[in-house]
């Protein structure tokens, strides 16, 4: 039995569907059931319980073999980023050690390393996490995935309708930095695999699409892919950050926060070895068909 922590989120349902596809036996960890209905379609079982209850994670842990662990927060404060995503991994580590979890899935993020961890705290607790999970004694394997694309959810649809809606496509700052999205059902795919695949344990693998393209000329193929025609602006990084500062105090999830604008402005968000590609052998979705298939 698979563990699935945040398996109702818009990559853990890519995952979950990947474990069920390849006939593995799946226990989705979720806070309110509600949103598991789809998992349980799929023929995922469901267990309640929060990365903020140590007593709900032993309780889910009971009978399983395997853990995924997909649980992340995007924005909030400091303390919530440690709680939920450090101190949480943590808790998380330590029932597992106690139930005999045989492998430790865990999804980072690309461009968490060490020169990075103090940029914002999104990559501190992404850092952080990573050397709990190494240092836990738990064989594991670790995945640090680019932007995730899909049509049903995660940050491509919001993509589409700037471009569709928009009286221009804006780019922020120069659009020079490179980026390398990767198609969800791939990214459930790695995963799928990982929890069996013995030369994968002891190591982190980055993981990108097959086609790495700068700013500028994403929005050029999603518009011409969309058949789209809308002029270009760039807007400078200083002014998305006044637009910023409004935007991120509003409930919900906020596409465009000053933390991203910061990981945006760092550099390329690009895989730097193929390792993953050549331990799993995966057939990768190229950008123009990603960009099809959200429609």
């Amino acid at each position: 039995m698979i563990l699935v922590t945040g398996a109702s989120g818009f990559v853990g349902g890519h995952v979950v569907h990947a474990l069920r596809a390849a006939g593995k036996d799946v226990r989705a960890l979720v806070r309110d059931r509600r949103k598991g209905r789809r998992l349980e379609a799929w023929g995922a079982t469901l267990v309640e319980g929060d990365m903020t209850d140590p007593g709900s994670l032993r309780r889910a842990l009971e009978g399983c073999d395997t853990v995924v662990h997909l649980v992340a927060i995007r924005q909030g404060r400091e303390e919530q980023f440690r709680r939920v995503m450090v101190e949480g991994t943590r808790d998380l580590l330590a029932a597992a050690g106690e139930a005999g979890i045989r492998r430790f899935v865990h999804m980072s993020a690309l461009g968490t390393k060490e020169t990075t961890k103090d940029l914002v705290p999104y990559y501190r607790a992404k850092w952080d996490s990573e050397q709990l999970v190494k240092e836990s004694g738990i064989p594991y394997v670790i995945f640090r995935p680019s932007f995730v694309f899909a049509g049903d959810g995660g940050i491509l649809p919001t993509f589409v309708k700037l471009a569709r809606f928009t009286p221009v496509t804006p780019v922020i700052g120069s659009g020079r930095q490179r980026i390398q999205p990767i198609w969800a059902d791939d990214v459930g795919e790695y995963f799928s695999r990982a929890v069996d695949l013995d030369a994968a344990v002891g190591r982190t693998f980055e993981v990108g699409g097959p086609d790495v393209v700068s700013w500028n000329e994403f929005w050029e193929r999603l518009k011409r892919v969309r058949r789209i025609r809308r002029p270009t602006v760039h807007v400078p990084v200083r002014l998305m950050r006044l637009n910023a500062l409004v935007t991120e105090r509003l409930p919900g999830d906020i596409p465009l926060t000053n933390d991203l604008l910061t990981m945006l402005e760092h550099g390329d968000n690009v895989v730097s070895d193929s390792s993953a590609v050549e331990t799993f052998g995966l057939p990768l979705v190229p950008l123009d068909e990603q960009l099809r298939r959200a429609a």
